[in-house]
């Protein structure tokens, strides 16, 4: 199976679920059906076409590297005259994630990797206004299914992050991260339904169903995590 893994970060993310007026809050990790939306976007499609459907194939599982806080931002609505409400919206500040989608359609994965590159619409992660904090850092890979390339990836989190954490344990001490992933591809774990199958995103009818997932804990080992390097630094070197 030809796997791509997609580093998520941006000062700020919001993944949905259900929501009121006025309250709006955010999942703890991507959703698939966020990161559809964001592969949708790149590829060119239109909130209405029927292409979308068939991205809810793509095997699906995200692993948080970096968890992040949550920031909580209100917002004065007036949607009568002298009819003034405020509503609250939640954010996820530097959180950083490792999405990963596979497919044996390898042709398929190639073209989801282009686009993601050269994206026809703008990619946001979660809400319009959060762009991703740069270019997206990708990588393929062949593999049995996207949760087995998670297993063994290195660590993904900020350099800063990674400098706090050692700083705080013991360096024989490594975090555990967890992993959300269509229950078929965690078979042996616990699973449950959560309302996240894309059925339209068109604004008059967004819908979603449901679709079946598990997690794990996995312990990250020295394997997993980059050892600073030495670096000596030249103020004037520029000049």
């Amino acid at each position: 199976m030809k796997i791509l893994t997609i580093r998520l970060t941006a000062p700020l993310q919001s993944y949905g679920d259900e929501a009121t007026f006025e309250r709006r809050t955010t999942g703890d990790y991507p959703s698939k059906s966020a990161v559809i939306g964001m592969v949708a976007a790149a590829l060119g499609y239109s909130r209405e076409d029927s292409r979308i459907s068939k991205l809810n194939d793509l095997k699906f599982a995200v692993r948080v590297d970096q968890a992040g806080r949550t920031l909580t931002d209100f917002h004065t609505v007036e949607w009568k005259k002298n009819v003034r409400k405020i509503t609250y919206r939640d954010y996820l500040q530097d959180a950083v994630f490792v999405v990963a989608i596979g497919s044996n359609d390898d042709q398929q994965i190639k073209e989801i990797h282009t686009a993601l590159r050269r994206p026809h619409y703008q990619l946001f992660l979660g809400r319009r206004a959060n762009v991703p904090a740069g270019v997206l850092l990708m990588e393929e890979f062949e593999a049995e299914n996207p949760v087995t390339v998670l297993e063994k990836l290195g660590w993904q989190a900020s350099s800063w992050s990674q400098k706090i954490y050692r700083k705080q344990n013991s360096r024989k001490m490594f975090p555990r991260v967890d992993i959300y992933a269509d229950a078929d591809l965690l078979a042996d774990h616990h699973s449950v339904m959560v309302k996240d199958r894309v059925e339209s995103f068109d604004q008059r009818n967004r819908h979603f169903g449901y679709r079946a997932m598990a997690t794990e804990r996995i312990q990250l080992t020295h394997s997993h995590i980059s050892e600073d390097k030495a670096t000596e630094h030249d103020a004037l070197g520029a000049l």
